[in-house]
């Protein structure tokens, strides 16, 4: 599907998990780690963790409603600790987002090749960046082993001070960075969040389907929508 698009694009925004990260490869091994640590042998408590995160523990997934798919951490940070019986605080965040960083990190997982899409956009001359409701230290740790850093001008999570998706304040924020207007970029995502941040800026929304979000949940939202990220090198060509 593709929509009449006609501003040029000097600029590409893309989310990270579900467009460029394998969420479920990547998130479900990482995330059970991770809630496993924090009951610390509890197994009520752990399952508390689960239930919250919407996790299927047989198969290491989430369901598509889980709150880690889209949301920042002080969403489902908080539902952890009531699980936990701890503070949904700044600290307890701080907490997730490191143990979470790490684990991720180490079973990171790519669709497709991004360094390899990155690579052709740059030499087209996009300025390109990336954007998460994940902390900013996973943003760049991932970055960094997917060996996209060099090619990203901006990296924005939850946490850098932009807002967290929708708010369109972190495309806004890239725009600025690389001096290009919001009409002008493209943002490139998996779930409505991203394409509603796009459209809340004044930027253009391209929705993938790499994620959990089906193409009729996407489409309303979309200018135009394509089956993974891999493609959206031939969409710009095409325009």
């Amino acid at each position: 599907m593709q929509a009449s698009v006609q501003q040029p694009i000097r600029a590409i925004l893309f989310d990270k998990d579900g467009t460029l990260v394998d969420f479920q490869r990547t998130w479900g091994p990482a995330a059970q780690a991770v809630m496993q640590r924090l009951a610390s042998g509890n197994r009520a408590a752990y399952d508390r963790l689960v239930a919250a995160s919407r996790f299927v523990e047989a198969e290491r997934r989430f369901l598509p409603d889980s709150p880690l798919i889209a949301e920042p951490t002080s969403v489902y940070g908080a539902l952890w600790a009531t699980a936990l019986g701890r503070p949904a605080n700044a600290e307890f965040f701080a907490e997730i987002d490191q143990l979470l960083c790490d684990a991720t990190t180490q079973h990171l997982a790519a669709i497709g090749d991004p360094k390899t899409l990155l690579t052709l956009l740059a030499a087209r001359g996009y300025r390109l960046g990336m954007i998460t409701n994940d902390a900013e230290i996973t943003a760049r740790a991932h970055a960094r082993k997917l060996g996209l850093d060099k090619y990203l001008e901006f990296v924005a999570g939850y946490d850098s001070g932009f807002g967290a998706k929708p708010d369109p304040g972190p495309v806004l924020a890239f725009a600025q960075a690389v001096g290009v207007p919001p009409s002008e970029i493209a943002v490139v995502g998996d779930t409505v969040l991203d394409l509603a941040g796009a459209r809340a800026a004044g930027a253009i929304a391209i929705g993938v389907l790499t994620g959990p979000a089906p193409s009729a949940i996407l489409a309303p939202h979309a200018d135009a929508l394509l089956a993974s990220p891999a493609e959206f090198a031939a969409w710009l060509n095409s325009r």
